[in-house]
């Protein structure tokens, strides 16, 4: 999968530019040598030496409380994410024909002219820093937001045509006709991460991620007709996607209270894809259903930037990008849906799932902004 072999490309670079970017712009400073002195047993180390090399029991006691000294145990923050969601399926939704002479359709609205544009939400992370250098953390973001919305008519002298399944009673003229379009999705998201350092500057990490996508699309015919409510199309595909990951993280500059980091995380999931769908033809409603499991791709890259503003409070800001292949989104659920409408016997009249699309992909990119705190 080529999304695949990116994002594990990105992970590699990250480990690679972090290991080689050496410490403060490549200056590490190389301790003092300890002079050599006479062999007597009062003989004591110049201070500057002590403070170099101090001693075991020197560095057990946190000067002035005489309490055991030791780092933060805990790094929580809390930050704010907006995101701009990238991708759809090209399907017709609505057509436009001519009426008086009868011609043939035009297009006019297609799944890919609803853009949800920018949505954003809370992202909330907790670190527990272990005494044997792995760290355990837990994160969580969600983004409910994502909505777009597209009206179609009134047209005179044309009636508009749906091409999505199904069909209803036309009760007003066609110069009055309106279709309307709206296109909504959610996003959430939860994982648990073992974090290890194997060098100073990089960070590795492998856990359990789970990724919610929920999407709705639904078309409603203005004005509402005599037999009820306006909605004649109704489809809300979900996704569960369950599995493991991998990544790193690598700091590229530190100075001073300003640092800077860049993260990739990866991993193949099992998504577990489900769609309702409401069909209206003529004066009643049907409902169908469907759900199926297949492999997914789920990729993520970052870049941070990082900046002290007390002993253990930072702020942050960044970039983030998010890459989910192999799910189902709401316009691709359409071509999926059998209609069997007989106006002369509406006993005949059923719906029918015809399966699960699961071939789409979806990219969310935009900035982070917040706060970190040890403690």
């Amino acid at each position: 999968m080529k999304a695949g072999k990116a994002f594990t490309a990105a992970v590699c670079a990250i480990l690679v530019g972090a290991a080689s970017t050496p410490r403060v712009l490549g200056q590490v400073a190389l301790a003092p040598q300890i002079p050599l002195t006479d062999s007597s047993g009062d003989s004591q180390p110049p201070s500057s030496v002590a403070a170099v090399y101090p001693s075991q029991d020197a560095g057990a006691v946190d000067a002035g409380l005489g309490q055991p000294s030791c780092g933060p145990r805990w790094t929580a923050s809390a930050d704010f994410i907006i995101l701009d969601r990238i991708g759809s399926v090209p399907y017709t939704l609505v057509s436009e024909g001519p009426f008086n002479p009868p011609g043939p359709a035009t297009k006019v609205l297609n799944a890919t002219d609803l853009h949800q544009g920018f949505s954003g939400g809370p992202q909330l992370d907790l670190i527990h820093h272990g005494d044997d250098g792995a760290d355990l953390e837990v994160s969580y973001f969600q983004i409910d937001g994502w909505n777009a919305c597209r009206s179609v008519g009134p047209t005179p002298n044309a009636w508009l045509v749906m091409q999505a399944p199904g069909s209803f009673l036309q009760t007003q003229e066609a110069s009055d006709q309106m279709m309307v379009w709206d296109y909504a999705s959610r996003l959430y998201n939860a994982e648990a991460n073992v974090r290890w350092n194997p060098w100073p500057r990089v960070t590795l990490l492998a856990g359990f991620r789970w990724v919610q996508l929920r999407e709705e699309l639904e078309g409603i015919l203005e004005p509402p007709t005599a037999h009820g409510t306006g909605s004649f199309w109704d489809t809300q595909p979900k996704n569960n996607l369950y599995g493991l990951q991998v990544g790193a993280e690598g700091t590229l500059f530190e100075r001073g209270r300003l640092s800077v980091r860049c993260l990739g995380k990866t991993g193949l999931f099992d998504d577990h894809a489900e769609e309702t769908t409401l069909v209206r033809m003529t004066r009643i409603q049907f409902e169908e259903s469907g759900s199926t499991d297949r492999i997914a791709f789920v990729g993520e890259i970052g870049l941070e930037c990082k900046y002290q503003v007390a002993q253990r409070l930072s702020l942050r800001a960044g970039y983030q990008a998010i890459w989910l292949e192999g799910v189902a989104l709401a316009p691709g659920q359409i071509q999926e849906t059998y209609c069997h409408y007989d106006l002369a016997v509406p006993q005949n009249e059923y719906v029918q799932s015809m399966g699960v699309n699961c071939n789409s992909g979806v990219f969310y990119h935009g900035a982070t902004a917040g706060l970190e705190y040890s403690f």
